[in-house]
């Protein structure tokens, strides 16, 4: 009897279009935050291309509200519990049993881990064992983020911990090509830059709305400034505020507009009586938000991508960030936005106020802002996010059918 092919190999056909695809996430819609949205477009961009995908993904307590609601509707589910720090969000528990029990019922040709917690940990195991390719995204600063919750002693185990989970998929995807080198130096392997979409139709600056800025108290000729996302530590908005003082001292009427909740809206408000907090803003209330404002100020220094700063661009804003993440990547300084050197909040500061002054750059900026989202629209990184799939299937199949021609006959 001669050796034969294993019957756990890759099975995609190399001419086959269609994939079955399993996404593993610990985050996904109706919840909301970049890194939920940036998978739920991709799932509906490759459902689109007339692949199967199987969202996995931890129970919610808002799945019983959402429960008609297919748009957002999760295929798989497993136990979830609260995430420290962030009790609306929830993770996954260790499922590798019940991922393997699934994976051996329907085999899909590639699972995609999109987040690094117990769950995606469970599914890079369970995809290992039953020799599944596996590919995962670098989304989250898990690691900086402990220094700002004053556990900074975890770091290093934390960056261990991404490492190896990384390590042991065929293929990390990571938005950026600074990031990309930065986790090469720390030993993450088989790399590559993907960077992160945006829907264009929805965010416009078609959608700027007079009315909205009425309520706003900003007149025709005032400028305003915008924050969008989650009200933490993190984020470093006790530079936006600061910032947002500093352009009162030379444009009096200013306006900032701070879009988003979380643990910090109190203190928040308490410092910045004069800001408008618009709490969480959704769909096309909040690209109709963007659209309205003149500058996105963004200070954080902790985003893998920050799908703010594209969806800023998109909208037509003058962006003034710092020189990392998507705004190293994406802006030309003194072209389609203001940077500076991470960690100078001096010139963070001078930089919104320089912009504040000069409403020719702002209109400018933005103009050329929209003009740079355009070349990221979803279906450019859909179509590019399918190539590196195939590509990942295909490898795998490769070392299968090398390995099984050395197994020895019985």
């Amino acid at each position: 009897m001669t050796g034969t092919v294993r019957s756990d190999q890759a099975r995609i056909p190399l001419s086959n279009p269609k994939l079955h695809i399993d996404v593993v996430t610990e985050t996904y819609p109706p919840e909301i935050n970049g890194v939920s949205q940036t998978i739920a477009m991709l799932v509906r961009g490759l459902r689109a291309n007339n692949h199967h995908v199987f969202v996995v993904r931890p129970e919610q307590l808002i799945d019983q509200q959402h429960k008609n609601n297919t748009a957002t509707k999760p295929d798989f589910l497993v136990k979830s519990f609260p995430i420290p720090l962030y009790s609306e969000l929830r993770m996954g528990f260790f499922s590798k049993k019940k991922l393997i029990k699934r994976w051996i019922a329907k085999r899909p040709d590639l699972v995609h881990v999109a987040t690094e917690g117990p769950l995606g940990w469970s599914a890079v195991q369970a995809a290992r064992e039953l020799n599944i390719p596996i590919t995962s995204d670098f989304r989250t600063n898990f690691h900086a983020y402990s220094s700002m919750y004053k556990l900074g002693f975890l770091e290093p185990l934390i960056m261990a911990y991404l490492r190896c989970i990384h390590n042991k998929t065929d293929r990390t995807m990571v938005p950026t090509a600074k990031l990309q080198q930065a986790l090469h130096i720390k030993g993450f392997l088989n790399l590559s830059v993907m960077p992160r979409g945006v829907d264009t139709a929805h965010f416009s600056p078609m959608l700027r709305s007079e009315t909205l800025r009425a309520s706003w108290g900003a007149q025709p000729e005032d400028i305003v400034l915008i924050s969008v996302g989650r009200l933490a530590v993190e984020k470093n908005l006790d530079l936006l505020l600061r910032s947002y003082e500093a352009a009162r001292t030379i444009a009096p009427t200013t306006k900032l507009v701070i879009v988003g909740d979380g643990p910090c809206r109190t203190t928040l408000e308490k410092q910045c009586p004069h800001a408008i907090f618009t709490g969480i803003k959704r769909g096309a209330d909040l690209a109709q938000h963007y659209a309205s404002a003149d500058i996105f100020v963004f200070p954080s220094l902790t985003e893998t991508f920050g799908n703010v700063t594209i969806e800023a661009m998109a909208s037509g804003l003058a962006v003034v960030a710092y020189r990392h993440a998507a705004a190293g990547e994406l802006i030309q300084p003194g072209v389609n936005g203001l940077t500076v050197e991470p960690e100078n909040e001096t010139a963070f500061i001078s930089g919104v106020m320089d912009t504040v002054m000069n409403k020719t750059s702002i209109n400018e900026y933005g103009q050329a802002a929209i003009a740079t989202a355009g070349q990221h629209a979803w279906e450019e990184i859909v179509s590019r996010t399918e190539l590196i799939f195939k590509e990942v299937i295909e490898g795998h199949t490769r070392k299968s059918n090398c390995h099984n021609k050395f197994i020895i006959p019985t």
